[in-house]
């Protein structure tokens, strides 16, 4: 993918373009995004005075199950590097009701944000937390050798001796302390230093103290499940400082862990909650998906439940109007967030949401039903083509696998006749038929090795012709 570097010369064609290595077919869509993603550029090279008064072109993509509704949406979020999350608009409630509040979405965001920051900042500072890593990994390994050893004790001969793991993984008593007069020899310490990283000593089991730590701040708010009332209770005990507790762990395990803590104690958390609040309120992009079925006419009443499901619309609205999150890492204005919502609108339409969130949502794109050329298409041109995935999996067992091209075209109509007949899922059902279809070679791959498998349009109709006739049958295997 295009590096972040590079967005703000991409033109809209050109981020269509990379779209279009890992989704096929939705042109219409793809336009949109790459408009909604190129207009956001546009945004931050305006004059101060205006840039506050552009809002997002947020959309809404109306399409059945399967059709590249959500992978559209994430591989714009990459493509940006902007921070990302998808959210079911069936898991909110309105307030008062058992479930989660929709603030929920905008704090689950932030902190995916904060994440992708450290992350990014940890780059920075791995050598130096690499090296302190290396010195309390000895300091463990030799708890009574001293890093620096001074010249005073340099010319004497220590009566303190340990054990030390030869290349052979021989142990044998040495002096921790080297003869001066033999000049350039190694230390103890220095010996351990390189055996370390060779990977010598990987085995060898040492206790390491973890830091419990919590996430600083705490979050207060109303309607949160248990999960969330269990991450407030954690953030109210971070203030009382971290627990420590020893663990057992290998070498190469400990290196791990106390990278990952030291690489946290060099990361200034303060300045990545900024950088990532910045990131959220001018990059950030919200997937709202079925947002169809919280429409009074998802269900053709205007009773009951519908009630508590116009709720969640009202109360999503001042979200995506703009307004004011609490976070633990901050106040989030998401008025300039983009929001992305989709449904599939079988029985309801765009029309049934209110019309104050209708207006809030300026584009509207219909996404196709996949045909059998695209689905042949889905099968082999994408980076990340089924196939290909297919085919790296069994070479891992040394099995050549290969797929002609009227097989190709043999799955994509059976595709394409299973979608008609039954539930259409879209590119979906394609998981399944391959599984099928791959099942015996899955399973016998060990004893294949070696071996080229083609799979042809015979060996297709061999393995599915029998449950794409049956119709009782496909309904409930593929």
């Amino acid at each position: 993918m295009t590096n972040r570097k590079d967005l703000d010369t991409m033109t809209p064609a050109e981020i269509v373009e990379e779209l279009d290595k890992y989704i096929i077919s939705q042109d219409k869509a793809k336009r949109a995004v790459a408009i909604a993603l190129r207009s956001r550029i546009r945004r931050k090279k305006l004059p101060d005075d205006i840039r506050d008064e552009v809002s997002p072109k947020n959309i809404i993509m109306i399409g059945p199950t399967g059709v590249g509704k959500t992978e559209i949406a994430r591989r714009l979020s990459k493509l940006s590097g902007a921070p990302f999350i998808k959210v079911e608009a069936t898991k909110f409630t309105e307030v008062g009701y058992v479930g989660r509040d929709v603030e929920s979405m905008v704090r689950d965001l932030m902190s995916v944000a904060v994440s992708m920051v450290k992350s990014e900042l940890a780059e920075n500072v791995r050598e130096a937390a690499e090296r302190n890593t290396e010195e309390h990994i000895l300091d463990l390994l030799l708890p009574g050798v001293g890093k620096q050893e001074n010249t005073e004790q340099a010319g004497k001969e220590s009566s303190r001796n340990v054990i030390v793991v030869d290349d052979r993984g021989q142990a044998a008593r040495e002096s921790a302390v080297g003869d001066a007069a033999s000049g350039g020899e190694s230390t103890t310490r220095d010996k351990f230093r390189k055996m370390l990283r060779d990977g010598k000593l990987d085995s060898r089991e040492i206790d390491v103290s973890i830091s419990q730590r919590g996430p600083k701040g705490i979050e207060l708010f109303a309607g949160g499940n248990m999960e969330d009332m269990q991450n407030a209770l954690n953030s109210l005990g971070s203030i009382f400082g971290s627990k420590k507790k020893k663990k057992h762990v290998t070498v190469k395990q400990a290196r791990q862990i106390i990278l990952d803590e030291e690489m946290e104690k060099l990361i200034d958390t303060d300045s990545a909650s900024d950088i990532a609040r910045e990131r959220v309120e001018q990059m950030g992009i919200i997937f709202i998906d079925e947002i169809d079925k919280v429409t009074s006419g998802s269900r053709g009443g205007g009773s009951g439940p519908d009630i508590s499901r116009e709720g969640v619309q009202r109360d999503i609205l001042p979200i995506v109007e703009g307004s004011k999150v609490s976070t633990k890492y901050g106040i989030i204005d998401t008025s300039h967030i983009l929001f992305i919502a989709a449904g599939a609108f079988h029985i309801s339409k765009p029309s049934d949401l209110i019309p104050e969130l209708q207006g809030r949502f300026p584009i509207r794109v219909e996404l196709e039903d996949l045909t059998s050329a695209d689905f042949c298409r889905i099968l082999t041109e994408p980076e990340n083509a089924i196939t290909r995935q297919y085919v790296e999996l069994l070479r891992t067992e040394d099995v050549e696998l290969v797929f002609t091209e009227g097989a190709i075209q043999r799955l994509g109509s059976i595709a394409a006749e299973v979608n008609s007949r039954t539930e259409n899922i879209g590119a979906r059902r394609l998981q399944t038929i391959m599984e099928l279809l791959l099942d015996e070679v899955s399973f016998t791959a060990s004893d294949l090795s070696g071996q080229t498998v083609t799979v042809t349009s015979e060996y297709v109709d061999e393995r599915l012709a029998g449950i794409v006739m049956n119709q009782d049958l496909s309904r409930y295997i593929l």
